[in-house]
């Protein structure tokens, strides 16, 4: 690497380094003043060629050791369907998930009007914290109406289905069909930010909510999912089995 080399340079030193494998999943990366130093930079180009990595899902901060490089980018949600039809599990290769949140709440005025239903109607939340490695990777909200946790109970219990929608689709005897991802960015919630291990005053979070919905129409879910980063998006899915 040249002396006085930008961002992307640095940036792009460290990505070749975890795609090949030099640095691994869960591997403490450099020091700021370390990459300042080694490569003769201004605090602010280490500060920003860090950013693009962690903007990349390349890497992610540790409480206690700093940035770390992360494990595998997490299914999206058509391939999380697929690999719990193959395996009962909705969950990837060392992602873990602990339940932080079980019970009834008003629905409010981002999950109300994708369950179709009234701003206050009591629904059904399970809010959990999914590690990858050992490292906070997002915070999961997902909501039910009252016929999904008529047919799923176990929904209500503090344990894991390994996959509540697919279990809730097969009990109510109808497949899913697609699902509505809208991706905003906004300012982490204290309590965000010290479930994902996030120190800065004002950090800006990705905010990920998908409605899932039925081959009848219903909804069977909706999840507010929030990480690290942000973006602007908006998609639609299908998950209908490919013949």
């Amino acid at each position: 690497m040249p002396e006085n080399a930008g961002y992307a340079e640095i940036a792009a030193h460290y990505r070749q380094q975890i795609q090949d494998g030099t640095l691994r999943p869960g591997d403490a990366m450099p020091s700021l003043t370390q990459v300042r130093e080694h490569f003769g930079v201004a605090q602010t180009t280490a500060n920003r060629a860090y950013r693009a990595l962690k903007m990349e899902g390349l890497t992610l901060a540790k409480p206690g050791v700093g940035t770390v490089v992360a494990g595998p980018i997490s299914n999206n949600i058509a391939s999380r369907v697929a690999l719990h039809a193959t395996t009962g599990k909705a969950l990837g290769g060392g992602e873990t998930s602990q339940i932080l949140e079980i019970g009834t709440t008003g629905a409010d005025e981002l999950v109300a009007p994708r369950l179709d239903v009234a701003p206050g109607t009591p629904v059904h939340v399970r809010r959990r914290l999914v590690s990858r490695g050992g490292v906070p990777v997002h915070i999961s909200s997902s909501y039910y109406p009252a016929y999904v946790i008529a047919v799923t109970p176990e929904l209500t219990h503090p344990v894991s289905t390994g996959g509540s929608r697919e279990l809730a689709a097969e009990r109510l005897g109808v497949g899913q069909d697609h699902v509505l991802e809208e991706v905003t960015s906004r300012f982490a919630l204290e309590a965000e930010k010290a479930a994902l291990g996030l120190t800065a005053g004002d950090v800006i979070v990705t905010q990920i909510v998908r409605t899932v919905i039925l081959e009848d129409g219903r909804v069977v879910e909706v999840a507010v999912k929030v990480t690290g980063g942000s973006t602007i998006l908006r998609w639609s899915t299908s998950l209908k089995a490919q013949s």
